[in-house]
């Protein structure tokens, strides 16, 4: 379906603004009402239907697991082929799971994960509200992101960044979801009024680890990878004084674990590739706690530096 207009009516980081009409609509309204419904499953079942979704994804879309597949064995070279195979099987897993907790984040009841959470550091948040200094904290694309960031808001008022969804319909139903919890919702064309809100001591939650494709971008090591990085993070502490704080997230079994870092020392400095190397190696550790957990069929090393040629295009495996 070709979008001849903006993907939706946005009012403002704080408003959804005006839902989408039409019959040209109703397919995404449709499916976004089966999401709502989904959402509101106890979550024991939401679990183990996620692990059939989570094995029919791995079946039925070889392009993402041959994607999750060549990620796993540039990351972890020190593992052999069958434990490779093992995380592969366990991270679409995680996928399928995943897909309940966004659900359930945006549009359902976060009540049976507070009986479960932990969350260490919060002195770190709070040494930082008392001096009124902003903060932006530094996650990775994890399935546990949205769910995690709304418990988190419990404790904190924390607004957000995202990149903007096709689907008009859906535009408007994640962003309303995610401000039943967050405090602002900022698109990633909204940069100006996210500066504001840390220049006025604000908390801003941003997952800089995807290949965006903008023009501020270096390349800089993930895993001893060169990976194509924007320096969104450093710039933002560079023009608004914030503090960058990493922000670990994972779920243990049925319970979620949620550590907020010390802020990240002497940052920014005056080069860009070195800030995003640290940024990198930060989100890096935070994969290592929970490899299943992240975010591997996301095709991290697709643009590589000149006289590479990506690995997607290249290496061969079996599907």
């Amino acid at each position: 379906m070709s979008e001849a207009h903006p993907p939706t009516p946005v009012a403002s980081p704080t408003d959804p603004g005006t839902p989408p009409r039409g019959p040209r609509h109703w397919p995404m309204w449709l499916a976004y009402g089966a999401m709502w419904s989904a959402a509101r499953l106890p979550w024991p079942l939401q679990r183990a239907l996620g692990r059939v979704a989570g094995w029919l994804a791995r079946m039925l879309i070889p392009t993402r697991r041959r994607a999750a597949r060549i990620n796993i064995a540039l990351c972890f070279p020190e593992l052999d082929e069958g434990a490779r195979e093992r995380l592969l099987r366990a991270h679409f897993r995680d996928v399928g799971i995943g897909l309940f907790e966004f659900a359930r984040a945006w549009w359902g009841s976060a009540e049976p994960m507070r009986r479960t959470v932990t969350i260490e550091g919060l002195e770190h948040v709070r040494a930082l509200q008392a001096q009124m200094r902003g903060v932006l904290f530094v996650s990775g694309h994890f399935m546990t992101l949205e769910l995690c960031g709304r418990l988190m808001c419990d404790h904190i008022p924390l607004a957000g960044m995202y990149r903007r969804l096709r689907s008009p319909v859906l535009e408007w139903a994640v962003k309303r979801g995610r401000l039943r919890y967050a405090c602002a919702m900022y698109s990633n064309d909204e940069i100006r009024p996210a500066m504001r809100h840390l220049k006025q001591g604000g908390f801003l939650w941003y997952a800089p680890d995807q290949d965006m494709r903008g023009k501020d971008t270096v390349f800089a090591p993930f895993f001893g990878v060169p990976a194509a990085t924007i320096t969104a993070t450093h710039q933002f502490a560079r023009l608004s004084g914030c503090a960058v704080i990493p922000f670990f997230h994972r779920r243990e079994g049925a319970d979620y674990v949620l550590r907020v870092g010390a802020p990240l020392a002497d940052f920014p400095s005056s080069d860009a590739t070195a800030d995003s190397a640290r940024v990198n190696a930060s989100i890096e550790a935070m994969v290592r706690e929970a490899p299943s957990q992240y975010l591997w069929i996301h095709r991290r090393f697709k643009r590589r530096p000149a006289g590479m040629v990506s690995p997607y295009k290249t290496q061969r495996v079996t599907t």
